[in-house]
Formats: C-alpha cells, sequence, structure tokens
C-alpha cells in the first residue's frame, strides 16, 4: 500500500473512532513517547471510546511525556494490560480537561485509578478522610482533593456509579473536606479551638448528598463555649461570666470559621476547591457568621421567611463538633415542618420560584440547565413543596434528598407513580448534563454550552454516539418540556385533600387557608370554589364519599387546565343532575380514564361542556373504551332514519335526529380535546393533521345524516313515503371537502327530477317545499345546535331557484357558469338524497371542474384576479392580516386557492386530483410532480394550523372565530389545545407576550412561509 493509501487509511479509522482532527491525532500517535503502544488497536478502541477522543489523547501524551524511564513504562504497560485502568484513565481524559491539567501537574496521582477491590468502589466519608489525611496546608489539600476527585469523577465517566450515587460521593468527599480544612484552621489557632465548641451544618446539596462537581457549599455555624456540653434552655442569660464566656467562645469559632472557608474559597497555584457560602444564615450576610444555638433558634422563631424554613429542609451536620451540630438539626426541624402553616405559604414558595426565573439573564433562559424553565429547580421546588405541605404528618418524607423524598411522595400517593416515574427520569438526566458540563474545566456554570464541539463532548458524554449533538438537543428538550409541565402540575397544587374536605383525621385547612390554597391553584374565584367543595363532599351518603374520594384528583386535573373554575362548576352541575344515577359516580371511581377525560372536557372550554349539560347520560361515552371513536355515517343515518319512522310528527322527528347531532357533536369535541391534551397516562401524540381530518370527517358525517333525516321527516309530514320528485342534496364547499369545523354551515345544491308520470311544475313545487320544510325544521328555537342550510352557491346566487333539474343545471352550466362557479364546483359531493340522482349531477359537472387540457391562459389570469379582489374586499375591517385564519395571509383560503388552481389545471391527467378534500388534492399534487416535498409540506403544515385553530376558537369560546381569541384565559385554552404547555398563553418572564407570543410567532411564521409559496404557485408564471 502507497504511503498516500496507509495516510487515508488511518484517517478513516481515526474519524470512525471518533477524532475529529484526525491530522492532529495521527501526529500525537506518531510521537517517540507512544511509540511502546502505536499500533495497539486497544488503545484506539480505548480512545474512540471517550467522550472526546482528541482531548483524551492529547492529555494522555502530556502524561506521558511527565514521565521518564521506569515511570513511563509502568504506565504504559498498564495502560495497555489493564482494561479497568485503561478506561478509567481514558474516560477521565476525554470527559475533563481540568483534571488532565492536575495529572499534567502531578503525573503519579494516575495510580489512584489502579483497579479497586469491589468493597472500596463506592467510598464514604471514611475514605475520603483517609485520602486527605496527609494535608496539612491549602496547597496539599487542592491536590489531595483533586487526586479524590480524580478517582471519584473515574467511576463516574466509566458508569460505576450512577448519577444519584455520584452526587451522594460528592457530597461525601465535600464534607471530609470540610473537616480537613477546619482540622488545618483548628492547627493554625489552637487557642481558639481550645475555646469553643464549632458545629458545622450543611445545606442545599451538600446537605441532602446531591452535590454537584463544582458547587457552593452552603453551610451554617453554630458556636458555643467548649466547656458547654449539652444545649441548657434554662441557663442563666442574664449571668454575666456566661456572656462573656459564650461572646469570647463565638468570636473563636468566627475566626476558625472565617478561616476554613478562605482554605476552601481561594485560589493559589493549584487552582481552588469550591467556595463555602454561609449567607443561608440568620440575616443573610448581615448577620453574624456564627451563633450559639439559642441564638439560631431565637431568630427562627421570631423572624425567619418561609424560603429559610425551605432551605434548613436538608440540614445535616457535616464536620466540627458533630453533636453540636445534631443537637440544631433536632432544634430547626419541628419549625421546618410547621413551615406549611405559616400565612401565605404556598403563594410565598411559588413567589420565591417565579423571582429566580425572574432574575435569570434573558440571553441565558434557554441555555439555564438549573434556574430556567424545564430545569433542575423546577423539579426541586415542586418535590420541596410538597415535602413541607405533607411531610407535617408524614415522616417519611423528610429526606433531604430529592430523589430520595420523591420516591416517597410517590409511595404515599402524594404524586402519581407515572408522574414521579418520568420526573425521576428527567431529574436523572439534567443532572448527568450539569455533572459532565462542569466536570469539564471544573467550573461552576449550569448553562448548556452553545459551542458544537462542547456540545458534542457532552452528549458523547451521555452514551449518545450516533448524532451526539441532534441527540443531546433532543433529549434536553423532551425532558425539560416533560419537567415543566409536571412542575407547574405538582408546585401549583399541592394539598388537595384538605381543600376537598377530606375523611376525619387527616390534616384540614381553615377556610382562609383553603381559599388561599385554591387561588394558588389558578382558580379565579375560591369562594365560589369552596361553595362547590363542600356542596359535593359534604354529608354521610355513599355519593358525598365517593366524591370526596374523586375531588383531590380531579381538581388537580382542572387546575392543569385553563379554567379551572369552569371545570370544576360543570363537575357540579354534572353531579347535580346524575348523581342519585347508579352508575355516574361508579363510572368515575372504577373507570380510570372517564374521570380524567370528564375534567379534560369540562375545563377546556365553553362547547363541549354545553354539549354534555344538555345530556349529561353522554358522560357515559367518556369511560368506553369505544366511546370516542368516531361513528360512520351509515351508522348514523340508520339510527336516524329509525328515529324519524317512529315520530310521530315532523317537529319531533328534527328533534330527534338534532339530538343525535348534538350527541355526536360532544363525541367528537371530546375526543378533540383529549387527543390534543392527552392524559397523564397517554400524553397528547397524535399528529395534528390526523386530528383535523377525524374533526372534518367526524362533523361531516353527522351533518350529512342529519339532512338524510330532515328530508325524510320534511317528505314524510306531507307525501307519506314518497316524494313526487327523486331529490338530492349535494355538498360544497367544507361540507362537500369533508372538512368542516365544530361551527359550520352546511353548504349545498339541490337537485332534483320528476318522477314518472308527474308534472314537471308538481315536482318543481314538492322539491321547494321539501328544501324550505327542512331549513324551517333544522332552525326552530331548541336546546341543541342548529344546523343552518346555506345554498348562496347554487347558480344565479340568491336571485336563483332553490331547487333545479339536472337539466336546467347543464343548461346554465353551459351558457352561463363562470369560473369561480366551476372552481366552487370542485368540491361537490352528493350528501343525502336519492343516490343515483347524486351520481348523475357528478357526472354532469366533471368536465367543468376538471376540464380537458386544463385552464387556458385566459381562465388562470381570472382565477388569479378574483382571488387578489378577495384579499383587499373581502378581510374584515381591523382584522390582523397575519392572524386571520380563513383570509389572511397564508391562511384557508391561500393554500386552498393553490390547490384548486392547479387541480382544475391539471385534473383531467392526473386523477388522483380528482378529490373534494384539500389535503388528498395536495398530497396527489406531489405524488404527481407537480409540487414538491417542501412546498407541499408547508402548504399541508399552514393549512393544517389555521383549521386547528377555528376548530380550537369553537371549541374555547363556544362560538365561531376566525382570529385568535383576545381573553388571557381564552388564549390560554387555544394554547393548551395546539399543543403547548400549561400557561402558555400567559406573560413569561424577560417578555411581554411570554408562550403566548410563541404560539402567534409560531402561527405567523408557517403562515409567512405558506404565503411565499402560494405566491409562487398561485401567482407565477403558467
Amino acid at each position: 500500500m502507497t504511503v498516500q493509501g496507509r495516510r487515508s487509511s488511518t484517517f478513516t479509522r481515526l474519524l470512525r473512532h471518533g477524532f475529529t482532527d484526525p491530522s492532529a491525532a495521527e501526529r500525537l500517535l506518531d510521537l517517540p513517547e507512544l511509540a511502546p503502544v502505536r499500533g495497539d488497536s486497544v488503545l484506539l478502541d480505548a480512545l474512540g471510546s471517550t467522550a472526546d477522543p482528541d482531548l483524551a489523547l492529547r492529555a494522555l501524551v502530556r502524561l506521558v511525556e511527565a514521565h521518564e524511564g521506569e515511570g513511563r513504562r509502568l504506565l504504559l504497560d498498564t495502560l495497555i494490560s489493564a482494561k479497568p485502568l485503561r478506561d478509567r484513565l481514558l474516560g477521565v481524559l476525554g470527559a475533563s480537561e481540568a483534571l488532565g491539567d492536575h495529572l499534567a501537574r502531578h503525573p503519579a496521582d494516575w495510580q489512584v485509578l489502579v483497579t479497586y477491590e469491589s468493597a472500596d468502589l463506592h467510598p464514604g466519608v471514611p475514605e475520603f478522610e483517609a485520602g486527605l489525611a496527609e494535608a496539612h496546608d491549602v496547597d496539599s489539600l487542592r491536590v489531595a482533593y483533586r487526586r479524590c476527585l480524580l478517582s471519584l469523577a473515574a467511576r463516574d465517566v466509566c458508569g460505576t456509579t450512577d448519577v444519584a450515587q455520584t452526587a451522594a460521593e460528592l457530597a461525601d468527599l465535600a464534607t471530609a473536606t470540610l473537616r480537613a480544612a477546619l482540622a488545618i484552621a483548628r492547627a493554625a489557632a489552637p487557642e481558639d479551638a481550645a475555646m469553643c465548641r464549632l458545629a458545622v451544618v450543611a445545606l442545599g446539596k451538600c446537605g441532602g448528598q446531591e452535590l454537584n462537581y463544582v458547587s457552593d457549599v452552603d453551610v451554617i455555624f453554630v458556636g458555643e463555649p467548649a466547656h458547654t456540653l449539652v444545649h441548657d434552655p434554662s441557663a442563666h442569660e442574664d449571668d454575666t461570666d456566661a456572656s462573656k464566656a459564650e461572646a469570647k467562645a463565638v468570636q473563636a469559632a468566627t475566626r476558625l470559621a472565617a478561616h476554613m472557608m478562605r482554605i476552601c474559597s481561594e485560589t493559589t497555584a493549584e487552582g481552588t476547591i469550591w467556595p463555602v457560602d454561609a449567607n443561608l444564615r440568620p440575616e443573610g450576610r448581615n448577620g453574624p457568621l456564627v451563633r450559639t444555638l439559642s441564638s439560631h433558634l431565637a431568630y427562627y422563631q421570631r423572624w425567619a421567611k418561609t424560603w429559610e424554613f425551605q432551605a434548613l429542609l436538608k440540614a445535616r451536620a457535616v464536620a466540627g463538633d458533630l453533636a453540636l451540630g445534631r443537637d440544631y438539626v433536632a432544634a430547626v426541624s419541628p419549625m421546618v415542618w410547621q413551615a406549611a402553616d405559616r400565612e401565605n405559604f404556598v403563594p410565598d414558595v411559588q413567589k420565591m420560584r417565579r423571582r429566580v426565573v425572574d432574575n435569570i439573564p434573558v440571553g441565558h433562559v434557554e441555555r439555564e440547565l438549573k434556574l430556567g424553565p424545564g430545569g433542575l429547580r423546577d423539579v426541586e421546588f415542586a418535590v420541596q413543596l410538597l415535602q413541607l405541605v405533607h411531610g407535617r404528618s408524614d415522616a417519611s418524607l423528610r429526606s433531604g434528598s430529592t430523589l430520595v423524598a420523591l420516591r416517597e411522595l410517590a409511595a404515599g400517593g402524594y404524586v402519581g407513580r407515572t408522574d414521579a416515574a418520568q420526573l425521576d427520569e428527567a431529574y436523572r438526566f439534567l443532572r448527568s448534563m450539569e455533572h459532565h458540563i462542569q466536570l469539564f474545566r471544573l467550573r461552576r456554570t449550569h448553562l448548556v454550552p452553545d459551542d458544537e464541539a462542547d456540545l458534542r463532548r457532552l452528549g458523547r458524554s451521555l452514551g449518545l454516539r450516533t448524532e451526539p449533538v441532534n441527540e443531546l438537543n433532543r433529549a434536553w428538550k423532551r425532558h425539560a418540556s416533560m419537567v415543566r409541565r409536571l412542575h407547574e402540575k405538582l408546585f401549583y397544587r399541592p394539598l388537595l385533600d384538605a381543600v376537598a374536605q377530606l375523611a376525619p383525621g387527616e390534616i384540614r385547612l381553615s377556610t382562609k387557608a383553603a381559599g388561599q390554597r385554591l387561588e394558588a391553584l389558578g382558580y379565579a374565584d375560591p369562594v365560589a370554589a369552596l361553595r362547590h367543595l363542600e356542596a359535593l363532599s359534604s354529608g354521610v351518603s355513599r355519593k358525598a364519599a365517593i366524591q370526596r374520594t374523586l375531588l383531590p384528583v380531579l381538581l388537580g386535573w382542572f387546575a392543569d387546565s385553563a379554567d379551572p373554575d369552569a371545570g370544576l362548576l360543570g363537575f357540579r352541575k354534572v353531579s347535580d343532575a346524575l348523581g342519585k344515577t347508579p352508575w355516574y359516580l361508579r363510572l368515575l371511581r372504577d373507570e380510570g380514564a372517564a374521570a380524567e377525560n370528564l375534567a379534560r372536557v369540562l375545563s377546556a372550554g365553553r362547547l363541549a361542556p354545553d354539549l354534555l349539560l344538555r345530556a349529561p347520560e353522554a358522560v357515559a361515552l367518556l369511560g368506553d373504551a369505544n366511546g370516542l371513536k368516531p361513528r360512520g355515517v351509515k351508522h348514523l343515518e340508520l339510527e336516524v332514519l329509525a328515529a324519524v319512522g317512529r315520530a310521530e310528527t315532523a317537529e319531533i322527528a328534527v328533534a330527534v335526529t338534532r339530538g343525535v347531532r348534538r350527541r355526536e357533536l360532544f363525541r367528537t369535541a371530546a375526543a378533540d380535546i383529549i387527543g390534543s391534551y392527552g392524559t397523564e397516562e397517554n400524553p397528547a401524540e397524535e399528529d395534528p393533521g390526523e386530528l383535523v381530518d377525524r374533526v372534518g370527517n367526524a362533523v361531516t358525517d353527522l351533518n350529512s345524516a342529519t339532512l338524510s333525516g330532515a328530508l325524510r321527516a320534511a317528505v314524510r309530514q306531507t307525501w307519506g313515503d314518497t316524494l313526487p320528485a327523486r331529490f338530492a342534496v349535494i355538498g360544497m364547499g367544507r361540507f362537500g371537502g369533508h372538512e368542516q369545523g365544530y361551527g359550520s354551515d352546511a353548504d349545498v345544491l339541490f337537485v332534483y327530477e320528476p318522477r314518472e308520470g308527474v308534472a314537471d311544475q308538481e315536482a318543481a313545487r314538492a322539491a321547494s317545499t321539501v328544501v324550505s320544510e327542512m331549513r324551517r325544521l333544522l332552525q326552530l328555537p331548541t336546546t341543541d345546535p342548529p344546523l343552518l342550510i346555506d345554498a348562496d352557491l347554487r347558480p344565479e346566487g340568491k336571485s336563483g331557484p332553490l331547487a333545479r333539474t339536472l337539466a336546467s343545471y347543464a343548461a346554465y352550466y353551459r351558457r352561463w357558469s363562470l369560473g369561480w362557479e366551476s372552481q366552487a364546483l370542485l368540491r361537490a359531493e352528493p350528501m343525502a338524497g336519492d343516490a343515483e340522482l347524486g351520481r348523475a349531477f357528478i357526472e354532469l359537472i366533471d368536465p367543468l371542474r376538471y376540464p380537458a387540457d386544463g385552464l387556458s391562459e385566459a381562465a388562470v389570469r381570472e382565477i388569479r384576479r378574483l382571488k387578489a379582489r378577495m384579499e383587499t374586499e373581502r378581510l374584515p375591517r381591523g382584522a390582523d392580516p397575519t392572524l386571520h385564519t380563513k383570509l389572511g395571509r397564508g391562511g384557508l383560503s391561500d393554500v386552498e386557492w393553490t390547490v384548486q388552481l392547479i387541480q382544475m389545471r391539471h385534473a383531467w391527467e392526473v386523477p388522483g386530483l380528482r378529490t373534494t378534500r384539500t389535503r388528498e388534492a395536495l398530497a396527489a399534487a406531489h405524488a404527481a410532480g407537480l409540487i414538491s416535498a417542501e412546498h407541499t409540506q408547508i402548504l399541508d403544515d399552514a393549512w393544517v394550523l389555521a383549521t386547528r385553530v377555528r376548530n380550537g376558537v369553537m371549541l374555547v369560546r363556544g362560538r365561531a372565530g376566525d382570529t385568535f381569541p383576545s381573553d388571557g384565559r381564552e388564549l390560554v385554552a387555544m394554547g393548551r389545545y395546539l399543543g403547548y404547555s400549561p400557561g402558555s398563553a400567559t406573560p413569561g418572564p424577560g417578555s411581554s407576550n411570554g408562550h403566548s407570543g410563541d404560539m402567534i410567532d409560531d402561527y405567523r411564521r408557517t403562515t409567512r412561509r405558506a404565503r411565499a409559496v402560494m405566491e409562487e404557485l398561485f401567482y407565477g408564471a403558467v
């Protein structure tokens, strides 16, 4: 093989092993120092398994160069022969530039990575203390600390420990380091050490034994005179000698504490360890560094704020006088677990969380792994709030560890097991990201890097090897989104059992406190909410007992919605109507999906609850596994026509028909809401296009069946079983296209033919009478939503006859038809009545809507002129053209006219274009090579989104609309329906629009792209 060929082969091999700079790697591998291992594939394979093979190789070369003679030979021989050592050493070198630097300065330290005995794989405080035992000054402590950290990081990057074990070991190493630093301080000031007892109590992540690689170690110092063996609350504080002794002891303890802090925090030639932060002490930075135990207790009893008790939740004695430290923890612990009784407890905790988010620099919010929305602090705050609330009566919840507390919350039923499992998984992933970000340079940071190389190394360190950057970003966003959703769900709805008046023996809140909790949950009228809860759960009946069981869960689901008040009110109304029905509460109690589905439906907007409350028995649909599946038009027609046949009058027949329509509208709306929101067990994962198609087909089918029922009722009323004319209803517009929404009218044409032996005039009168009677019956005032029949697309418009014969239609279209009428006929499809006559009408119009050889240039220009005129004349005054779903930029009209122009030009030669459905025609145009895949996707996305907005407006407001609602709560509901996270329409930090801006921006971005495609395809060259 030539030199060039060997070089190319080496390059390929290095690239395959994950090197991004194979030229530099090849030069390093060719160095004389690596001659003994240069050709060893084991080494190359091991380098390729690291987070950053280039970094690992550079650091290895530095380490080898730092050795000579026997030392170098021992390192290289061990590297090749001992796989555990090789994996640990190279794993650390590929993940941490800082530890590579440490080994370059202290090359002999690599030997701490030699295989451990199994008993030593997970060392605790004693083992780390032994590793720090020879440190007698600041620099030697730093070197010894890094040496211990080296072995700990090796276990982490090799997967010997999981993220929770790593965090616990880091806390143990921090504990040992604090003890070593305090010992150095005591040795430097033996007089001070002899005068006092000093306890170091860790808070935060160190106290909870879940520390980061680089983090402030939060502490509180407690000092007492050396002779004080046990805290004596009965001691006379006015005793002058005792007071002086106590003051001197506190001063001595303060000097020791300050010295210990400097030893850990100051930067020397050997770097730093981590800052020791005592700012969580009473009065913060303004308070004394050290206090006696009695002084601490006096402060907490009189002055402490809610957040200070939250900070004490993880308090743990770690260094110095451990007996004194444990006395401190035992003394403050009861106060911690009584904090939830404080006035404004929940609002205070929530306010502190919001303040943290508000203080994040705007440019960092999207990359802030710890403090940002969906970050680690979201998990920690939610867990801590639930601990503080429920830990008053349940001691099992009092762990300082977030993951342990989460596990106990799930075991106690305070958090759903699925929620807990998802939070656990997300928290572990985010903590692993945080660990590996900090491990690289051993710097305190919580920002996800934006550099491609850093992201690649981070992704590979987490085991993402195929496309590290893309896989990392996807996983991170997925976990962050899950955390944010569950944080808002848990953090803003604690202690629901107390609000809902659960069984005696459980904690009960006062009316005022319960109102505050409901307000914190998002209830706008907590007083009314309490009245509903009282009405639903009071008493000793079986109904009340079941309601008390259901309400805590239902209240949470309501709080997870846009309008909790409406959800609770709706539930009370449904329960009042059905509460005595045996199956109702049994359904909600025993069918897991039914209760959650009902909560989603009742709190998602006005339409579905209005439909349900008109006939509450439809709640049974929510518990049936097939209850939300749409029924086909044939089944609906059979039901409707059978009901019409049994009715005594046409009015009764159509009333029954409209009742079926109401029930089916509810079924469709409920399925749409639940499919869009998802449930706790089955989050929303359906394709938006499939949701839109399902709604369009279902509403079209039930409107078709409704027209069939009205037609049969109108005929039977006057003529019995047979009308003097054959009669068909042709669907037009969205009706013919199977794209109807909840508030759509039925655009139709009516066609008839005299039966044999019937005079033309008689047939015409009969057809006209039937049309008028159908319209009258369907608009009779009832509690059911009306179905309006719109025949304005007929020949001659409002001036023309409502019904025509086939011959009349043929004559009109032959002589007078305009281009727009041919375009309108693209969506004509028989919907009710005589099927054979309907097919004959379609045969009549096919040559008109699918003209042979396509359209002439003049016809195309006319269609473009009409579209431009419509854009300028029909948009409502004051409407935002970027947000109007029908006539606005990139909206329904833009997409549909583009597709319809393609149909009229090419359907004569492309059979797939001969469809009334927009999305089917668009897909057929792409399949025929008439539109690129990119343009097809852009137009489809815009059409689906605009349709979903229109459906969402009807669901939320209960009336049709073509643009986003302006009311804040309705905007929130729209955001939820469109798949945005809870609170998606409320202002967010650093933004005047918050997530609602995201929703509106997404809509504008999608439709802006669609408009650009439309202008290219519709207004471009013929």
